[in-house]
């Protein structure tokens, strides 16, 4: 049974994942796909690192090197597709794509560490799935593009961080330390695509000139810190779930904040189909929340009844 206290903890988090690609959305406009790619995975490592110091927090043992590498090349993949499908796509569209992640998860859980998914999780996925369709609009209408098969990668890519997140997050270390070492990994491991494809002059002008580009600087801070309180929140609802799968619909929720910045400062408005796969996310996600609690709710209330 999911403990409650967990659901704050991931609602948090999946808001502050909404706010994070609200703020790249906003910065791919500004910086490179690369470039931005790489400040994304340095600036909240440094902050990690920060509060380790300050916390005077334990270093992770070595049976945590291998998950740690492992999650930061997953993130470090997930983010630039997910970066590079922004830059094409609305928030809405890159979003959704990006929250087919728990699809993966359960699958990878399965694969990987031979995890029975209940019941009540599959049926959640099979409608958040069904859900995410709807939200993509008229399926009727769907075309090809490449830049939605970036967006899907990054959903993959995402269940693979989250796959080696949830079993880090079981070890008696703090989430700082561990999301600071796999954002260190991650950005590291983007250099070499980011020498191959170099600056361009924009890009130089707001890393040599910072000050007369503070605007840019101050949406990169502002980034960091909603980028490491989702991973914080995150971890600490992980840490109280028995299953990864079992709290993975509630990263759907994620599509609803979108959603709302969508309309707020994009101007979008939505069909009836799109209307409807909210509907579905939430219902799926609250139900897979609480289906335990509400069946022994109703269980009780049959047995006074007779």
């Amino acid at each position: 049974m999911l403990n409650n206290r967990a659901v704050p903890y991931m609602l948090v988090s999946t808001l502050s994942l909404s706010l994070t690609g609200l703020f790249l959305k906003k910065l791919t406009e500004m910086l490179s796909v690369d470039l931005l790619t790489f400040l994304r995975l340095l600036m909240p490592a440094l902050l990690f690192f920060f509060i380790v110091v300050m916390s005077k927090l334990h270093w992770p043992p070595r049976n945590l090197i291998r998950p740690i590498i492992v999650r930061g090349l997953c993130i470090a993949a997930c983010q630039l597709c997910f970066i590079a499908s922004l830059s094409r796509l609305s928030l809405v569209e890159s979003s959704v794509l990006f929250a087919t992640g728990p699809i993966f998860i359960a699958v990878l859980e399965k694969l990987l560490f031979q995890v029975e998914i209940k019941t009540q999780t599959k049926f959640s996925l099979v409608a958040t799935f069904i859900g995410v369709v709807l939200l993509a609009g008229d399926v009727s209408g769907i075309q090809f593009r490449p830049e939605l098969l970036i967006g899907l990668a990054s959903g993959v890519f995402s269940a693979g961080s989250q796959v080696s997140l949830f079993r880090a997050s079981k070890a008696e270390v703090s989430p700082a330390t561990i999301n600071g070492w796999t954002f260190l990994i991650a950005a590291v491991s983007v250099l070499p695509i980011l020498s191959i494809s170099g600056l361009s002059v924009a890009d130089q002008k707001i890393l040599l000139a910072p000050i007369e580009h503070g605007a840019v600087w101050l949406l990169l801070c502002t980034l960091s810190v909603s980028v490491a309180t989702t991973q914080i929140m995150r971890s600490k609802a992980y840490k109280l779930a028995q299953t990864n799968s079992q709290i993975a619909p509630l990263i759907f929720t994620s599509l609803l904040f979108s959603t709302l910045w969508q309309v707020l400062f994009f101007d979008q408005t939505f069909s009836n189909y799109q209307i409807a796969g909210v509907a579905l996310i939430v219902t799926a996600a609250v139900m897979n929340s609480f289906a335990a609690q509400l069946y022994k709710l109703i269980s009780v209330a049959s047995a006074r009844l007779v």
